[in-house]
């Protein structure tokens, strides 16, 4: 149910992917220095909660449960279709990448969906959980 722009993000100083712009709660931030959703290896992206009564991209991100359906259309429209795999919550603020990725199965496309799953603070957008979403590609198309 989540219809958001996608922008490339590159990392933080703390080494996390950056989330999108504070002013743009709806936009899904993709890891651009990494893989791109669809290919092989593990696509990063990233979005945030909702502030006051604009809502998140990723809102609902900690409702997703293993064998939900998700799907990215790509710059060139055409459509990867994902199905999640795993949920887990990462505690700490700071998300190493290499966590977040896991060991992805080699020659498959997986999907990793970063979130935030705890209260974060206003000021740094420091989150105290984060949630990820793992999943894999089940199909392509337009």
């Amino acid at each position: 149910g989540v219809r958001a722009p996608v922008v490339a993000r590159g990392l933080d100083a703390r080494g996390a992917v950056e989330p999108p712009p504070a002013d743009r709660t709806g936009t899904v931030g993709w890891y651009g220095a990494g893989v791109k959703p669809g290919a092989s290896g593990t696509a990063l992206l990233v979005g945030d909660l909702g502030a006051g009564s604009r809502p998140g991209a990723f809102d609902r991100i900690r409702s997703l449960r293993p064998g939900a359906a998700v799907r990215v259309v790509r710059d060139d429209g055409s459509v990867a279709d994902f199905t999640v795999d795993d949920v887990k919550v990462l505690t700490g603020d700071r998300l190493d990448v290499r966590q977040a990725s896991g060991e992805p199965k080699p020659g498959r496309a997986e999907l990793r969906l970063i979130g935030c799953g705890g209260t974060v603070d206003g000021a740094s957008r420091a989150c105290a959980a984060r949630v990820v979403v793992s999943a894999y590609l089940t199909g392509t198309g337009r």
